[in-house]
């Protein structure tokens, strides 16, 4: 059911120093003002329930080489208003059907030394505010080069804030919590080395930002349809309490190449009194197109587990030989090299893999070091550094290929690119093509270290354009994808939801370099998974490191039933069981949990949330009655407390509880563990304690 009311206004109150149009959300808690101030500089402001949110802030863009640029000088000329209520289908997610609905305000502004239009957008939904600036087709403004977007989000108080550094080249770090006065203090501590970064202010963060207000409003700011446009970090002045857009300069230092008629991305800020209604709110896939992707049917979330795990923790590699230190690819003679021994993606080693996937029900097996290059892909700014079609001597692409088939499983390809993007444009077609041919529906590319061309950023317009391109491109062959150290995701596979996945944050493999901070996927919800699901790589059950590879003594900061409850909270239709079958036949019984969870949901329940510090989602598996819980805890020990009244009144079910047992410690005793089954019905409550780092998971069967 669709409905949608246009009204035309022109606006004739006059005011000295403001012209105002005002803006309600449909449940009428969040008002927005817009205003021009007396030297025609547009403006907004943000309530709820008649708190400030968002003080009066101003919004435009600076041009390159342009006196005037679009900040000021600007009068109203037309306003129009409309109302939208939708329903619409998922091809994946949380929930079988999502409510768009929100109230609408278009600002037309004609500059007056110029006589250029602007026309900024506002959506107003029942959790949050979305606007964006639009520059419609006219003579005086066709091409430009912005030089930086002064869109301000003048917060109301020094709040609580969890942010990871400003960057244009990762987002793969552990979050801060602190006041936003704080932030300039703890930035130097706050970014910690990674193999490509670019920091650019000592008060610069990045979106999705959660924050906390003193009276208890949740805030968040992200952006929403990134696309043809560069990614949005927030530069904060710490005196005015005032962040400001700060956008990904290309190698140029230009931080967009614009043509009208054209947009920008959609800046978000969704805000409540309460945590869980962040969580739930479908705000960022509403503010993106409708797929456009017509016959969907070959999309289907997966469950897999991969070749993967013991290279990142050192006990394998991704390379063939240590014979070489330089490669060419199509000249080197790989059948003359000396195997290294360690070489993970041998044909006997992923049979292994194969085997074990349709033992325990999966429905694929990502191998990662099956394709010949790996002996010198990072830190030489290589452009020839992969062809993703010709396997490693010990790699029987076709004979694994043929195994999988005949047990019933699918195989992931991996596509890393070193950061060479033209290498992979001018690849992929042909990588494409040989997926299909060899019954690979799904890839995970890499963006391992700097980006070449050279001087181009992981998040600048021209790099966010190729990952765009890779995914349409995918879609025409039928294929999903995985993008890891990609941009952030903002809510662009409603449009293509081929793009099951994403890294774009600090996952699991850094429990292998260092360990995360133990409250970390207690933030990660309220961030990162804003604009979309995060192949996050759960399920470690082994949390000494050293015990995979004696020189590596990283310690997992997690208990296993935390592990397990990760199947639920982090939210992804791509669930990877990340360790070796080894460690999972040391705890049959726990990893039972992982067999039984499903991938995809008709419905999910925030039942508690605080950022960083705790989480229990409901999750009901698509197409049945059957419930799946998790509970993911922060620093300190806490008692949950849930009502299982989210099950179907007058229905019996049968409950197994993977708790954390007394005694358990995620430095020092993470792999103790309880499991008990219970009969529950809706009215059946339950008190369970979660340790520090650690949480409890629930399988919730109808009993017939």
């Amino acid at each position: 059911m669709k409905q949608f009311l246009v009204t035309t206004l022109v606006c004739l109150a006059f005011f000295p120093l403001a012209i105002g149009q005002q803006l309600k959300s449909p449940n009428s808690k969040l008002q927005m003002e817009f205003s021009l101030q007396k030297d025609g500089t547009p403006t907004y402001a943000l309530n709820y329930k008649n708190k400030a949110v968002i003080k009066t802030s101003k919004l435009g863009l600076e041009l390159k080489n342009d006196p005037k640029s679009l900040l000021n000088d600007f009068k109203i000329i037309d306003t129009k208003t409309a109302t939208f209520n939708e329903n619409w289908t998922p091809v994946w997610g949380e929930v079988s059907s999502i409510q768009n609905n929100y109230n609408e305000l278009a600002v037309t502004l004609n500059q007056n030394t110029t006589d250029r239009k602007l026309i900024i957008r506002f959506r107003l939904f029942n959790e949050g505010l979305g606007f964006r600036y639009e520059f419609p087709s006219q003579k005086n403004l066709t091409y430009f080069v912005i030089k930086e977007e002064h869109t301000q989000f003048a917060m109301a108080g020094d709040h609580k804030t969890f942010w990871i550094p400003g960057d244009y080249e990762t987002q793969e770090y552990d979050y801060t919590t602190s006041k936003m006065s704080e932030i300039r203090g703890l930035m130097k501590t706050a970014t910690t080395e990674n193999v490509s970064q670019k920091s650019f202010s000592p008060t610069g963060v990045q979106t999705s930002l959660m924050m906390k207000t003193a009276d208890g409003l949740y805030i968040n700011l992200h952006e929403a349809a990134l696309i043809n446009y560069s990614c949005m970090h927030l530069n904060l002045d710490d005196k005015n309490m005032i962040f400001e857009s700060w956008l990904t300069p290309d190698a140029n230092g230009d931080k967009g190449y614009m043509q009208a008629p054209g947009t920008s991305p959609w800046r978000t800020i969704m805000v409540s009194d309460d945590a869980r209604e962040i969580l739930a709110s479908k705000m960022t896939l509403n503010l993106n197109d409708p797929s456009k992707i017509e016959d969907t049917s070959w999309i289907k979330p997966v469950k897999y587990i991969g070749v993967w795990w013991e290279m990142i923790t050192g006990k394998s590699s991704w390379s063939y030989t240590n014979d070489f230190t330089s490669v060419e690819l199509g000249k080197t003679d790989y059948s003359t090299a000396k195997p290294n021994g360690t070489h993970g993606a041998t044909t006997t080693n992923v049979k292994k893999y194969i085997d074990f996937a349709a033992k325990n029900g999966f429905d694929a097996v990502l191998v990662e070091g099956w394709n010949t290059g790996w002996e010198d892909w990072f830190g030489n700014s290589k452009d020839y550094v992969f062809d993703f079609v010709t396997p490693y001597p010990d790699f029987d692409l076709k004979g694994i290929h043929a195994y999988a088939k005949e047990k019933g499983i699918k195989m992931i390809m991996h596509h890393e690119t070193s950061g060479s993007v033209r290498n992979y444009e001018r690849h992929m077609d042909k990588a494409y093509q040989f997926m299909k041919d060899n019954g690979y529906d799904a890839v995970k590319s890499g963006y391992v270290g700097n980006m070449l061309p050279r001087g181009e950023k992981h998040y600048s317009q021209w790099i966010i354009n190729h990952y765009q391109y890779a995914i349409e491109k995918a879609a025409e062959y039928k294929i999903m994808v995985n993008a890891h150290e990609a941009v952030r995701p903002t809510g662009i596979a409603r449009t293509y939801p081929n793009l099951i996945g994403n890294e774009s944050a600090r996952g699991t493999e850094y429990q292998s370099f260092g360990g995360n901070n133990p409250n970390h996927v207690t933030i990660l919800p309220f961030t990162r998974l804003i604009g979309g699901p995060m192949d996050y790589t759960p399920g470690i059950f082994e949390m000494d490191l050293s015990k995979m590879n004696p020189e590596n003594n990283s310690h997992v900061n997690s208990t296993i039933a935390n592990q397990l409850a990760l199947y639920v909270t982090m939210y992804s239709p791509l669930q990877m069981a990340a360790d070796t079958p080894e460690n999972y036949n040391r705890f049959p019984d726990a990893f039972q949990f992982i067999k039984d969870v499903a991938v995809d949901w008709d419905d999910s329940k925030y039942l508690e949330a605080e950022p960083g510090d705790y989480l229990t989602v409901a999750r009901k598996a698509k197409g049945t009655n059957n419930w799946f819980v998790g509970n993911v805890n922060g620093n300190t020990t806490r008692t949950s407390t849930i009502n299982f009244d989210f099950l179907e009144k007058g229905k019996k079910y049968i409950a197994t509880l993977y708790a954390d047992a007394k005694d358990a410690n995620y430095k020092t005793n993470p792999q103790a563990y309880t499991i008990k089954k219970m009969k529950v019905t809706s009215k059946s409550k339950l008190n369970q304690i979660s340790v520090p780092a650690g949480g409890y998971a629930i399988s919730i069967m109808e009993q017939k």
